[in-house]
């Protein structure tokens, strides 16, 4: 039996660590902190600090953190050797087609990626919740994230007696959901143009729907433009007035403040980019939390200092044109690398890691970083 020396942290502790050596030496980097980490033995130590220039912004907690009791770290079961400094793949999708493309999985496809994940122990999370770092799966499970480009029909489609497609993204989504239990269809819908879903007159009904059950939209501009040579007048109207325009279609209480860029395109101007993330249209002001690249890799978890909202990578979920980094690629890669994949410890209130990855864990205030060590 494993013989575990656990070391707790206090409320504030930004630190961490690497297991096994998974990133380079470069991303060994130290975080700021005016917090002891406390061993076991009952003596402390300083904590690391970081220059900070080079530290990352931590991610938003939620309300729902601050109102929960306090966390004990002494309840997290071990045994599961949570890992919350690892890699959380944000899965991209465009169309749910008869035929499988390049940018269209068919329904029996998306199904089996669903059926994959769960089978290995991974489980759907809001993307908002993964940007403010607030991450709640079961003990021993792997978060990762579902979203959909260009709000296209045929990823939310009602038949004509008033079903959910059951072929369309939704529908798969809704109908696994029903028969896995403690999987919840959390999925972002990233929409351009002014007919979300691409059926006039059902707009409001669909969104509203999405709301309701655990799922999102996000902006993706009005014309899917390019970012690269548009002016900071331009930036701000295709993004703000997106935005303005999913507002009206959504409450009060909700925030339009997730984007995915379009062919994952930046400013070729640097002095641009804030404009991605803040910006103002006619009245209408923007924030984003998070921003979505393209890309072909999984992305840091909130709690990695290498993290960044404003700068996030999604993998393909495809099988097609990906040169080994599409989704079955990287889903074979965490089964190979274990220690580089996500593992939940079961507390959203606290993040748990092996002590050996302390100089790359950044904690949000109100969270409790709990280090603890194994035997060889």
């Amino acid at each position: 039996m494993r013989k575990l020396l656990l070391l707790l942290t206090s409320v504030f502790l930004l630190a961490g660590c690497l297991r096994a050596n998974p990133f380079t030496e470069d991303e060994k980097r130290n975080v700021e902190s005016d917090t002891e980490t406390v061993i076991a033995d009952g003596t402390s130590e300083p904590a690391a600090t970081q220059d900070a220039n080079e530290q990352t912004e931590p991610a938003e907690t939620s309300e729902e953190t601050e109102t929960l009791p306090e966390a004990d770290p002494a309840s997290i079961d071990l045994s599961y050797e949570p890992s919350e400094g690892g890699r959380i793949m944000i899965l991209m999708y465009h169309n749910i087609g008869p035929e499988e493309e390049e940018w269209t999985r068919t329904p029996d496809k998306f199904r089996e990626d669903l059926q994959i994940l769960y089978d290995k122990g991974y489980r759907p999370i809001k993307l908002t919740d993964y940007a403010r770092g607030h991450i709640d799966v079961p003990a021993g499970m792997t978060p990762y994230v579902i979203t959909f480009d260009d709000a296209r029909e045929n990823n939310f489609r009602y038949l004509e007696d008033g079903r959910i497609d059951p072929d369309c993204a939704v529908g798969v989504l809704m109908d696994f959901a029903e028969t896995h239990e403690g999987f919840f269809p959390h999925a972002s819908f990233f929409v351009n143009g002014d007919i979300p879903f691409r059926v006039e007159g059902e707009e409001e009904q669909k969104v509203a729907f999405l709301l309701e059950n655990g799922m999102d939209i996000g902006n993706h501009t009005v014309g899917h433009e390019d970012f690269s040579d548009l002016t900071a007048e331009e930036l701000q109207e295709t993004i703000g007035r997106q935005a303005a325009y999913l507002d009206s279609l959504t409450p009060d209480d909700y925030e339009i403040n997730t984007i995915a860029l379009p062919f994952g395109s930046r400013p070729d101007d640097d002095s641009l980019t804030p404009y991605l993330k803040d910006g103002s249209y006619d009245g209408f002001s923007y924030h984003h939390i998070a921003i979505l690249n393209v890309g072909w890799d999984p992305a840091y978890s909130p709690f990695h200092t290498k993290f960044d909202a404003e700068y996030i990578p999604r993998i393909r979920a495809s099988e097609m044109h990906v040169d080994e980094v599409g989704i079955r690629n990287w889903i074979d890669y965490f089964d190979n690398n274990p220690e580089e994949r996500y593992i939940s410890d079961g507390d959203p209130r606290i993040v748990s890691a092996p002590a050996d990855w302390e100089e790359v864990m950044q904690v949000p205030e109100g969270l409790v970083l709990n280090l603890y060590e194994l035997a060889e």
